[in-house]
Order: C-alpha cells, then sequence, then structure tokens
C-alpha cells in the first residue's frame, strides 16, 4: 500500500526530524536503519515499506555508509535536494561534534564498562526486531519470499561480511524476477523525479567517478596537506561496501604509513566512536581534529568528515533518478519484490549478531522483549525507548 502523506514536506520538518535521530541512532548501520524507518514510515508515514525497502536495496548496491545514504535518499523524497542535505548534515551533526570533541581530550575517557551504553545496545536489538518483524509481514506474504529472506540471512549469518549481503539482494531480486515475471504486482505510486533529474544524476555519478580517478594525480601534484586528505578520505568513502567498521582498516593503512597519527590515538577514537550515536563515519571527524594540518582542529575535522561521506552523497543522490523510474517497470518491480525480501534476511542476520553480541542473562532478554513491546505494540517513539533504554542499563550491568 502507498503511502497516503503528500510527497513533499519542509526543510525545517526533515532538518528536526534527522536531528533527533542523529541525537538518539545508537548501534551501527543497520540499527541505525531500524530508528529511521520507525520514524519516517511507522511514525511519519513519508513512505511505505516497500518503497523504504527499495532506498535500503539501493544503498547496499552502492559503496559507502548505507544508513547514511538512506537517510539522503528519504530527504530528498520529502523535500528535494535541500531536504537531502539537511536530512543528512542534521543527522551526521551531533556524532561528528562529540568526535571533534573526543579528539580534544574526550577520547581518554573508558565507555567500555558503562551501564548505559549496554541499554543503548540492547534498545538497539528491539529496534531492528521491530523493523524485522513489520518488514517481514508486509514485504515477505507468501512461501517464496519467507523462503528467500531466511536463505538470505543464513547466508549472511553463516559467511558474514558486506559483500554477501550484496550478493544475498542481488539473488533474491534475481529469483523474484524469475518467481514474479508474470504475475501483477502493485504499482509503485510515487511522483518520480523532477524535469532534468536525471541529467543532474548522470553528472552527479560521472563527477563522483571522475574525483576517485584524478584526486590521486591532483594530491601528487598539489603536494598540499589538505589535498592529500580530500584524496585519502574520499577514496576510503568510495571504495568500502558493508558499513563504518570495513572502512577502518582502509582509513588505518591511509593515515598511519604517512606518520598522521599513531596507532592508539586512531584505535583510541575509534572505541569512543563505539559509545556515540549516528553514523560510524562521523570517525573521520576525529581522525581529522587529530591530524596537525595548520588549521584549526575542528575545521579539518569538518573537512575530512565532508570528503569520506562525498562519494556516497554523489553516487546515491546520482542513482536515485534512475531507480526511480526503474522501480516503476513491470520487471523491475517482480526483481524488487525479491530483493526487499532479502533485505528483510539482512535485518534478520543483524538481528540475529546483535543479540548474541548483547544478550548476556535473564535481566537482559526481559528489558529486550520491553524495549519491542514499547516500540511494537505501545507505539512509543524510538527516541524515548532509547532514553528509558540508557537510564536502566546501568541496573542491567
Amino acid at each position: 500500500m502507498a503511502s497516503e502523506a503528500p510527497r513533499r514536506g519542509g526543510v525545517a520538518e526533515v532538518a528536526a526530524t534527522f536531528l533527533v535521530l542523529g541525537c538518539t541512532s545508537f548501534g551501527g548501520p543497520i540499527a541505525h536503519l531500524g530508528y529511521v524507518r520507525a520514524e519516517v514510515v511507522d511514525r511519519r508515514r513519508w513512505l511505505d515499506d516497500a518503497h523504504y525497502a527499495d532506498l535500503v536495496a539501493l544503498a547496499q548496491f552502492l559503496p559507502g555508509p548505507a544508513s547514511s545514504q538512506v537517510v539522503f535518499a528519504v530527504g530528498r523524497h520529502r523535500a528535494g535536494l535541500a531536504g537531502a542535505i539537511a536530512a543528512s548534515v542534521c543527522f551526521l551533526l551531533p556524532s561528528a561534534l562529540l568526535m571533534i570533541a573526543a579528539a580534544y581530550g574526550l577520547a581518554a575517557l573508558d565507555v567500555r564498562r558503562a551501564g548505559w551504553l549496554h541499554g543503548l545496545t540492547l534498545a538497539a536489538a528491539a529496534v531492528i526486531a521491530q523493523a524485522v518483524w513489520s518488514m517481514g509481514k508486509k514485504l515477505c506474504p507468501d512461501r517464496a519470499r519467507i523462503t528467500i529472506a531466511f536463505a538470505a540471512a543464513a547466508a549472511v549469518i553463516a559467511i558474514g561480511g558486506g559483500l554477501v549481503q550484496l550478493g544475498a539482494i542481488a539473488t533474491g531480486a534475481a529469483l523474484g524476477w524469475w518467481l514474479y515475471r508474470r504475475e501483477p504486482i502493485e504499482p509503485v505510486d510515487d511522483a518520480g523525479p523532477e524535469p532534468g533529474r536525471r541529467s543532474l544524476g548522470a553528472v552527479a555519478l560521472v563527477v563522483a567517478i571522475a574525483l576517485l580517478a584524478v584526486l590521486p594525480a591532483i594530491a601528487a601534484l598539489a603536494r598540499h596537506q589538505l589535498v592529500d586528505e580530500l584524496d585519502a578520505f574520499y577514496r576510503a568513502g568510495a571504495l568500502v561496501f558493508g558499513g563504518g567498521h570495513v572502512v577502518l582498516p582502509l582509513l588505518r593503512s591511509e593515515l598511519l604509513p604517512r606518520g598522521w597519527l599513531s596507532e592508539d590515538a586512531f584505535l583510541s577514537g575509534y572505541g569512543a566512536a563505539q559509545a556515540l550515536p549516528g553514523p560510524l563515519f562521523s570517525f573521520a571527524a576525529y581522525l581529522g581534529a587529530s591530524i596537525p594540518a595548520g588549521i584549526p582542529a575542528w575545521l579539518n575535522g569538518l573537512w575530512c568528515l565532508f570528503a569520506i561521506f562525498l562519494p556516497g552523497w554523489l553516487l546515491v543522490g546520482g542513482a536515485l533518478p534512475f531507480w526511480h523510474d526503474l522501480r516503476r517497470r513491470g520487471w523491475a518491480r517482480a526483481a524488487l519484490a525479491g530483493a526487499n525480501a532479502a533485505v528483510v534476511g539482512v535485518l534478520l542476520a543483524a538481528l540475529h549478531a546483535t543479540l548474541g553480541d548483547t544478550v548476556r542473562t535473564n535481566h537482559d532478554v526481559v528489558a529486550a522483549l520491553a524495549a519491542f513491546a514499547a516500540l511494537e505494540h505501545g507505539k512509543l517513539p524510538a527516541w524515548g525507548v532509547v532514553l528509558a533504554m540508557a537510564g536502566a542499563g546501568q541496573w542491567l550491568l
């Protein structure tokens, strides 16, 4: 069923929504997708589950931070390009500012035993569980799609990695096309790209690829640290599938051999990033603020943050006009039916991993179930559940 809400809204509304999400979305990229879905699908009804799953599938196929790319796409859907920029900036701003603060000294704090952090991880598990349950009911209505979802989950659990997630969704799309290519599927209710948007999308895709190719040569000629940083962080953001944890070795190989940062400083900042809300790619703000660059530390942090997110924004912004046009076609809707079922499976695998890492005692089980019930049956906002679980975490640990 298509969303009943109007397709367009105000930029201020988008900014306020994603600022709250940026302050309260803990637990990593898959959990972020659950928080965003709870807000924009369940609570605000800006789009429906099928459309949201389409955006998740697109983000999984593109390199870069998947949850942040979905945020960009939702912002664009609601309020155009200005909405996409507002959503992206507001979603990452809280974690970016905290990471810059960490570079000034907060990284020395030991948060590994903090009870509130344990409560936040349980809240993230509940959010993922609600996303799996709600999306599964709508996107896996028959035996074939249920099978695709469980097969995708089994593959991701057994093998792991961003490329396996990508392969599972691609396989789901192929199976969906084969199974549903001759069956009527509900048309997509979407006004589509604005006039001329596809040409701008093509330009964005060309720029994204061109920068990846020419920035090393420009950096070699310029011999300026800010250009070197742009090259290093842009390349890291452009070549990563699978989220923030996968970007860690790329960033380490770019920064440490140049002598920009020590191993201890790198790992301390990464440890601090685990306790903060928002995208893990915001770790780039800490790195930039920790690198001596001849400009204020906070400014260099924002520069590196911009560099690592830029390729993801260009790629998803460039692909969206073609994606929205593609998803109207019958054969593409059949493929997306299978891909969306696989997305549910990927989320199910993430729930399995989160529960294994987080739920340790009977008290944890009760708390996670209570958080799930508050979200699914009590219809409480995700940020309220997050705050409540953070408060309960000290008692649970």
